[in-house]
């Protein structure tokens, strides 16, 4: 999601692609504010803040900083759909992705031309818009021969990971939530109409479902973060157990991890702080540590972080009732447990684990005609599992603690 593919006229691809997790362009948001005549306008036209993950501060950035690459610019395409014009020979793109480039409306479901005009940018450099579930392109000849799929095979709209990853674990409809452990991860609750968070410390985008939104906070140190830590302080540990034997040493250290305090800010972060320039700790180490505290201290870190978001939902009248899981942090029982003593719900598990992939599936077979619309596809293959659910007595601990952890935020803008 996010990520900008530019071609030229011939549709040959003109540089690298700048991805999500490229945080060059603060500079570049700042102009979008300016020249949008600032976050009141944002929040009018695409219903989000300019970040420096969205795609529209990467366009300007090429301008800014490559013109002569720019000038050759015909098209800017998402990750997803460069590989359907590779398959297909067509350019397209469907709501869910579009959402996430500063450049579609959510609301009114199309390109912003008051966001385009006020960065001077034409719509013709961007794709139509179809459904996530409809098809929009078959595999053709040259596609076949890259591919081995058949010529003529459909190729269904698809979607934003994070629309995927909740639709691959049947979040679909108002009511539900998501939280997911990817690179990064997120907190997703499905809406009936665009909400908008007032401050927009939270993401208002199109679902898969037509018809449905979803509010979603952003962490962009999550798995990420396990896998940094695991892979700086556990070089020790044989491959393939490293992560069953860090998890076990965390599970075996007390909620809190006596007294430390991780700060998952490897990259910045996105929600609620808005901030690239923040930065991760470990706050609160001592002789008496082991490597079983950081790890708990890790884990914790990264469910703090996603609370932040789920405080968010709550304080819009998102009221989950459970949390479907999905990602790395649903594989491990302990993990499970953690989120729902930290977040003071129950989680659940679907009988799934193939995440967005699953998701996309789902699309592909709604729009082949295998199933009449998305809600039918997920009743009859998803089944959830038994949830996990709070400790009370843990979760009342886990308040101090998470408050401790939030107070933390002065040394992460150290």
């Amino acid at each position: 999601m996010h990520s900008s593919v530019f071609l030229d006229k011939k549709g040959a691809v003109i540089r690298a692609a700048l991805l999500w997790s490229d945080g060059r362009t603060t500079a570049e948001c700042r102009e979008i504010e300016t020249r949008a005549g600032g976050e009141a306008r944002l929040r009018d036209w695409v219903r989000n803040p300019a970040l420096e993950g969205f795609t529209l501060p990467k366009v300007l950035w090429l301008r800014n900083h490559e013109p002569e690459a720019f000038a050759r610019l015909s098209k800017i395409l998402l990750a997803k759909d460069f590989v359907r014009l590779r398959l297909t020979g067509i350019l397209a793109t469907e709501p869910s992705d579009a959402s996430g480039t500063l450049m579609f409306d959510p609301a009114r479901m199309r390109w912003s031309s008051e966001m385009l005009e006020a960065v001077d940018l034409s719509a013709s450099l961007l794709p139509d818009v179809g459904g996530s579930s409809q098809v929009l392109g078959n595999i053709s000849e040259a596609g076949a021969r890259l591919s081995r799929l058949v010529p003529g095979t459909p190729v269904v709209g698809g979607g934003a990971d994070n629309a995927c990853g909740a639709a691959g674990v049947g979040a679909v409809t108002p009511g539900d939530a998501v939280s997911s452990w990817g690179t990064s991860g997120t907190v997703l609750a499905p809406v009936a109409a665009p909400r908008v968070d007032p401050k927009l410390r939270a993401h208002t985008f199109c679902h898969v479902v037509p018809g449905v939104w979803y509010v979603m906070g952003v962490v962009l140190s999550a798995g990420g973060a396990f896998a940094w830590y695991r892979d700086q302080c556990a070089r020790d540990l044989p491959e393939p157990s490293r992560d069953d034997v860090l998890v076990d040493e965390a599970s075996a250290t007390p909620a809190g991890a006596d007294g430390v305090t991780f700060i998952p800010y490897l990259q910045g972060e996105r929600t609620p702080h808005r901030d690239s320039s923040l930065r991760a700790a470990f706050v609160g180490l001592s002789l008496a540590h082991s490597r079983g505290h950081m790890t708990r201290a890790v884990l914790e870190g990264v469910c703090f972080a996603l609370r932040d978001s789920l405080e968010i939902l709550r304080e819009l009248d998102l009221l989950p009732q459970q949390l479907l899981l999905t990602g790395g942090g649903a594989k491990s029982a302990f993990i499970r447990q953690l989120q729902a003593d930290i977040f003071g719900l129950p989680v659940a598990t679907v009988n799934r684990e193939e995440g967005g992939a699953y998701g996309a599936a789902l699309l592909a077979a709604v729009g082949a005609g295998a199933f009449p619309d998305l809600e039918t596809a997920v009743q009859r293959t998803l089944t959830r599992r038994p949830s996990a659910t709070p400790h009370p007595e843990t979760h009342k601990a886990y308040e101090h603690i998470y408050a401790r952890f939030k107070s933390r935020l002065l040394v992460a803008r150290a």
